[in-house]
């Protein structure tokens, strides 16, 4: 686990607003923090835009946990909303998506912690009182992955991939329009008369343009910066595509 030291101490955490769009995960987590302060008022949301507008009505949480994956936004945007509208507000990211990518990501862009949602109720126990103590949480497997990934040589820049896209061929073009239209293989194959094998080899080709391994990958590199994506598409749809 990492003690790096972010913010000063708080000494008393008597808010906190939960974002999870899983109602059983969310009622656990309350559950977890009441015993854990038990004097905090509590508030949950399932969307982004259900936190936000908590925020908006006046809450002030001493602590944000945070599910990536909302119905609303794409790879790790929330967390980046969040933080800014929170600069000073620790966020503690709770989410099935474990990639290096993903968590080198979010602990680069200000997160006060990391655990994955399989992590027992001790580890989470141990996140919130390093977080409490002004510390920065991460477990010790992600901390060396992520110092791994750190010395590993960089992927292309944001721009590159924006090139990348710019320069797709129109079959490329069609098939990641359908893609972010969110359409299986199967309904792609067949609006396009291809067949699903070759619908596939499109799909790597297209990782393969934007010199990555995986749409995970592509969707960090996207989040990371503004993109002049071309080819007709808007940042959004970009996102849209990676992030699936």
């Amino acid at each position: 686990m990492s003690h790096e030291p972010v913010m000063p101490a708080v000494t008393a955490i008597e808010s906190v607003l939960v974002v999870d769009d899983h109602p059983l995960y969310s009622d656990a987590l309350a559950v977890a923090l009441r015993h854990a302060f038990p004097d905090a008022e509590i508030q949950t949301a399932t969307t982004l835009a259900e936190g936000l507008g908590t925020l908006g009505s006046g809450f002030l949480p001493d602590l944000v946990m945070l599910d990536l994956k909302l119905p609303d936004v794409a790879g790790i945007s929330g967390f980046a909303r969040l933080r800014e509208r929170l600069p000073q507000v620790p966020i503690l990211v709770i989410s099935a998506l474990t990639s290096v990518e993903v968590v080198t990501a979010l602990m680069d862009g200000g997160a006060a912690g990391f655990v994955p949602k399989d992590a027992s109720i001790d580890d989470l126990r141990l996140a919130l009182a390093e977080i409490r103590a002004g510390n920065r949480y991460l477990p010790l497997a992600y901390r060396r992955a992520c110092r791994s990934a750190a010395r590993a040589p960089r992927a292309a820049s944001a721009q590159e991939i924006g090139r990348r896209i710019a320069e797709l061929t129109p079959q490329q073009a069609r098939i990641m329009r359908l893609i972010c239209a969110g359409k299986p293989n199967k309904q792609i194959a067949y609006e396009l008369s291809l067949a699903e094998a070759t619908v596939k080899a499109h799909i790597t080709a297209l990782l393969r343009r934007l010199g990555v391994q995986n749409r995970t990958q592509a969707a960090v590199l996207i989040e990371s910066a503004t993109v002049d994506v071309g080819a007709g598409f808007s940042e959004a749809d970009a996102r849209s595509f990676l992030s699936q």
